[in-house]
């Protein structure tokens, strides 16, 4: 491989591991949603 492509593969591992290490901290930090916007209910007889 040559020195080129070994960069890329390392900015692109950096780049993928990152994102999903941010969402995880993300995800832990505000596990759930406080509150909904408002008009959310369905109607009676709508699924």
């Amino acid at each position: 491989m040559s020195a080129i492509a070994i960069v890329f593969l390392i900015v692109a591992a950096v780049v993928v591991w990152g994102g999903l290490l941010a969402s995880i901290g993300f995800l832990t930090a505000r596990p759930e949603v406080s509150s909904y916007p408002p008009g959310g209910e369905d109607g009676p007889g709508e699924d």
